[in-house]
């Protein structure tokens, strides 16, 4: 079975992880991996090696390639999209086959589900977010573009998760809790009510540190 040719933005840490999944789905091809680390574009193991700015060539080699952000920060992923002005549709989204997806949830573009995951009905998970090693998404979470699920983080149900926010790991959302856009929640914390915009909270119960 022909695979489809996808491109990954970014070479760091995150991205050896999202090259791994790509091999296990079995749906992509690897036909490039673009950071700016390079200032030229060349060919390796029939694998092409760019700066960011060669998106625009690869797309026109073959206008069905997709894209793949494999960048782990949230803000870099964001400006990413904003600075390469493509359509979403051009955005591959990527499940591992151990996670465990309900029928009735949704998934938007660009985003990454990895191994051991369980999203669970009726989640709404945006675009770019990264549902991290074993996360769990109970039913009825609203999550918004480009947060970042650490991996062990539960999320109970009917929470919602702001525009960029970073749950971290092993942290857990009682039902119900709204965490506002780009907010960091510490690893091993407890949110037990409601976190406005631009904070960061840790502990069990969360406090507030800013």
């Amino acid at each position: 079975m022909d695979m489809n040719p996808i491109v990954v933005i970014g070479e760091g840490g995150h991205s050896k992880v999202i090259q791994d999944m790509i091999v296990a789905d079995g749906c992509y091809q690897i036909a490039a991996i673009l950071d700016d680390k390079y200032q030229e574009m060349h060919e390796r193991n029939g694998i092409v090696y760019g700066p960011i700015s060669a998106v625009c060539t690869m797309i026109g080699r073959n206008p069905s390639m997709k894209l793949i952000i494999a960048i782990g920060n949230n803000r870099v992923r964001a400006e990413i999209v904003r600075r390469i002005q493509v359509d979403h549709e051009k955005f591959g989204t990527l499940i591992h086959p151990s996670a465990v997806i309900s029928p009735s949830a949704r998934i938007g573009e660009g985003t990454v589900v990895m191994p051991n995951c369980v999203i669970n009905a009726h989640a709404e998970i945006g675009k770019h977010v990264i549902i991290n090693t074993g996360a769990i998404i109970e039913h009825d979470n609203r999550i918004g573009d480009y947060a970042h699920i650490s991996p062990n983080a539960t999320l109970t149900g009917n929470v919602a998760i702001g525009e960029g926010t970073h749950i971290g790991a092993s942290a857990t959302i009682i039902p119900g809790i709204k965490v506002g856009k780009w907010c960091v929640i510490g690893a091993g914390s407890t949110v037990i009510r409601d976190i406005p915009d631009f904070k960061k909270a840790v502990g069990c119960p969360t406090r507030f540190l800013d």
